[in-house]
């Protein structure tokens, strides 16, 4: 990441005051999307190798010559109040729906919309140039964009990637055994919200920035010298969301051990006091039925953590159990807070919570 000074003339703008949500915390509950897809169909095209209906984190076109297209789009809401930064990290979360499936980020355009009067043209330069700078640190070329005049600032971009077909990862695609492997600590949900309400330390606020900020091209470069299962970014719809889009699959589901995760300092704390966005109600609603909890220690602090909507989260991967442990030094030597978390156990559909 970029060590550009802070103290630039649009640093300190305060960006989030101009919006009701944050980030992914911004995204429409996984039930509403459900409702909202239900029944709609299209033909079987035969180079279709993924779409929407199985909730996978990008679309994948076979070429037919060994390689697939990974297509993905994704938009938001600052999550901070430094438009750079602000920039960094849409760039940074559009991209990491093609590391999710194993892919290599080729291509983007922006989607911009931006309260020109009230913000200035040297806002929106600074957000874009650091959305340039992870998109140029992913190899990813920038080809243009659109752009809409609208009171609340929002950035993303549709990313193009492409993957060998054969090796594409697939969230559903779990085999009993496997060990999950989550690369970044969760919180940011809650760190925003402390921060929107003043009550963020410093320690909390910078590290949810760095782990936002931060691709996930080389986790998914360590973990695609394994053999990995099945993987999906936590993003929006939280680590219990996401875990149960992977355990939807045909073959298991999965155990997550909540007592392995790991979490942004002060994110446990602002989840006790209160400070939870509404995000998470929602991938409550649309959620919980999938989740089990086997422990009496899994209270309503611990599901508000456990549903937390992430931003540029890390990848969730589900990994051959004899490749995990080489998998985890691999990360962890690059300096990565990833864990193992988990297994895929259980029955198909479930989602189990232990301690």
């Amino acid at each position: 990441m970029s060590d550009r000074d802070r103290t630039a003339p649009t640093a300190g703008i305060g960006l989030t005051k101009y919006t009701k949500f944050s980030g992914c915390g911004a995204k429409l509950g996984p039930g509403v999307l459900e409702k909202a897809l239900c029944g709609l169909a299209q033909p079987a095209y035969p180079e279709m190798l993924a779409d929407f209906t199985n909730c996978e984190d990008a679309g994948l076109y076979d070429l037919g010559d060994g390689r697939a297209l990974v297509q993905t789009v994704d938009f938001f809401p600052p999550i901070v109040d430094d438009p750079f930064l602000f920039g960094r990290i849409a760039a940074a979360n559009a991209l990491s729906d093609v590391y999710a499936m194993g892919g290599r980020p080729i291509s983007a355009l922006a989607l911009v919309c931006f309260p020109v009067k009230a913000l200035g043209l040297e806002t929106l330069r600074a957000a874009m140039d650091g959305g340039l700078e992870a998109l140029i640190e992913a190899g990813c070329a920038l080809l243009g964009g659109h752009s809409i005049d609208d009171p609340e600032p929002k950035l993303g971009y549709a990313v193009t990637g492409l993957v060998d077909p054969a090796k594409a990862w697939r969230n559903g695609a779990l085999e009993p055994g496997a060990v999950l492997i989550l690369t970044k600590p969760l919180g940011t949900g809650l760190v925003n919200m402390a921060c929107r309400a003043g009550l963020a330390s410093e320690e909390s606020r910078r590290a949810s920035e760095a782990s936002m900020a931060r691709l996930n091209k080389r986790a998914c470069e360590l973990l695609g010298r394994r053999r990995v299962l099945a993987c999906t970014d936590v993003t929006g719809f939280g680590l219990a969301g996401h875990a149960a889009e992977m355990a939807a699959g045909p073959a298991c589901g999965l155990r997550l051990s909540f007592g392995a995760l790991r979490f942004l300092p002060g994110a446990a704390e602002y989840a006790a006091m209160g400070l939870v966005p509404e995000g998470t109600g929602r991938n409550k609603e649309g959620r919980m039925h999938a989740v089990r909890l086997a422990s009496t220690s899994i209270g309503p602090v611990e599901l508000d953590l456990l549903f937390d909507p992430q931003t540029s989260g890390g990848l969730l991967a589900a990994v051959d159990s004899g490749d995990a442990e080489a998998a985890l030094a691999d990360l962890k030597a690059e300096g990565m807070d990833a864990a193992i978390v988990g297994e895929a156990c259980g029955p198909s559909g479930v989602v189990e919570i232990a301690d």
